[in-house]
């Protein structure tokens, strides 16, 4: 079925632009166009399905069946939900409140902040669309671990000293877990406009990563990967992480990058750094979560990330390698 944005690709470049076949413009002007129109027609398609899906779902639902559940369990329910959540720190934070102000462990609500920037559905088809399943079924299965081992690690350390102290203090209103009964219309018309909603709020990210990935792909040689970037070179993973930092984008963004990257010839071990780094550690992430988490708990934060995907480019290099 996706065929048809490959070939509508070729007619906007070929004909319609008339750039000749086999050059460098010519191969990036058709990745932009087919990135671009495959990607927003999957976003707007799964957001529709999802959000109708999620309308079942309420905030208080979720702390409901979050309180009182053993460790492991919390963690796992927290996890699954932030893999099913909006695209960015900045739609999980009032989550994040909820949960810590209606007694929820810090460590717990943390494993739902960490893997809900790197991990979402939506994400997870268009990775397995452009990439191959096995890679995305590494991808989330790692976002997921991340986020469960640092929750953890939170919990035991005890760092609920590094949260901004108005969010204890938040009194969240009473949730009726009975809640009438929607109509399939009135959860249909949610579900879009959650979609606008995030349309809007991602649509820029998108086009810079597919413009991003359209350079790469068109003018960017495969031997300078190759040269400065293979898994031989021992600093390959950490640059990556570094290089990522400045940089921002939503998983969903950085799609079509990493799928060049992989294409180029880059270790997917690297590309796997460098994606979860880009939509978990950048700056401006962190200046999100500076709202409501103390200078501390943003140093162990990006200490403990960093860490994790330094060493999980490393072990998905040897094992791909």
């Amino acid at each position: 079925m996706l065929e048809i944005f490959t070939t509508l690709a070729g007619a906007i470049t070929y004909d319609l632009l008339q750039i000749d076949r086999g050059t460098r413009l010519a191969d990036a002007v058709h990745f932009f166009i087919e990135d671009t129109t495959k990607i927003f027609f999957l976003l707007t398609v799964l957001m529709l399905i999802v959000g109708f899906l999620r309308s079942w779902v309420s905030p208080e639902k979720v702390r409901h069946w979050l309180d009182g559940k053993p460790k492991i369990i919390a963690y796992s329910l927290a996890v699954i939900l932030g893999a099913v959540t909006p695209f960015c720190s900045c739609s999980s934070i009032p989550l994040f409140i909820a949960f810590l102000s209606s007694g929820i462990p810090l460590g717990v609500t943390m494993a739902f902040l960490i893997t809900s920037p790197m991990v979402n559905e939506v994400a997870a088809i268009l990775f397995g669309e452009a990439i191959g399943w096995s890679f995305t079924l590494a991808y989330v299965a790692v976002g997921m671990g991340t986020g469960m081992i640092g929750g953890a690690l939170i919990d035991v350390l005890k760092l609920d000293k590094w949260v901004e102290p108005f969010v204890f203090q938040v009194k969240m209103a009473e949730g009726d877990l009975d809640e009438p009964k929607l109509t399939a219309k009135k959860r249909l018309s949610h579900a879009w406009g959650e979609t606008v909603d995030i349309l809007k709020r991602v649509w820029l990210y998108v086009l810079i990563g597919v413009g991003v990935g359209a350079g790469i792909h068109g003018f960017v040689p495969q031997e300078w990967f190759i040269e400065h970037a293979s898994a031989d070179n021992l600093f390959a993973v950490p640059m990556a992480v570094l290089m990522a930092v400045p940089l921002y984008s939503n998983v969903t963004g950085v799609v079509p990058v990493a799928e060049v990257l992989i294409a180029k010839g880059l270790p997917v071990g690297t590309t796997l750094a460098f994606i979860m780094s880009t939509v978990a550690i950048s700056l401006p992430e962190l200046v999100i979560l500076r709202k409501v988490l103390k200078p501390q708990m943003l140093a162990f934060f990006v200490g403990y990330l960093a860490l994790a995907f330094i060493i999980v480019g490393y072990g998905f290099n040897w094992f791909y390698g």
